[in-house]
């Protein structure tokens, strides 16, 4: 805060007001051009990391900035309680992975470890290599369900 009700956050992608706005009127000072997406894939050596990248944006205007149009096949919500903890396993097919309510870990083989809060997303892709037969000692993650409340995701198919 600047003292003068104003909120300045120039670098970043949160709102800013001015002097000269209204009360309650946001104006954005930076338009964010780029979207980004955390992966959990598979590496050459067929164990699971997470890598980021971008995605443009080049559609809708300045108050909503859109990506193209990915497809999707479906989806699937999940309820884990209090306490679940999944055995290792690799993503069967890229789904994206949305945090609704609850607490997401992600362990991965290097002992490496994610936490996903409610609002947060990233795109499943640790695919059992090509030929490969599943050893638990090498490939895929685990997942958890972490604090009080119980883990809700939703996992888009594409």
């Amino acid at each position: 805060m600047d003292g003068l009700g104003g909120l300045h956050k120039a670098a970043s992608n949160r709102p800013e007001r001015t002097r000269a706005a209204p009360r309650g009127a946001l104006y954005y000072s930076h338009v964010m051009q780029t979207f980004n997406k955390i992966i959990l894939s598979t590496g050459a050596d067929g164990r699971a990391r997470f890598r980021e990248e971008s995605i443009e944006l080049p559609e809708g205007n300045p108050q909503a900035m859109l990506s193209r149009l990915f497809p999707s096949s479906g989806y699937q919500l999940r309820h884990s309680p209090v306490g679940f903890r999944s055995q290792w396993h690799c993503t069967p097919k890229g789904q994206w992975v949305f945090i609704l309510s609850g607490e997401m870990e992600i362990g991965l083989q290097d002992g490496s470890t994610r936490v996903f809060r409610p609002g947060q997303h990233f795109f499943s892709d640790d695919t059992l290599p090509a030929g490969a037969s599943f050893d638990p000692k090498v490939h895929g993650h685990w997942s958890a369900q972490r604090g009080a409340d119980p883990l809700v995701t939703l996992f888009l198919k594409v």
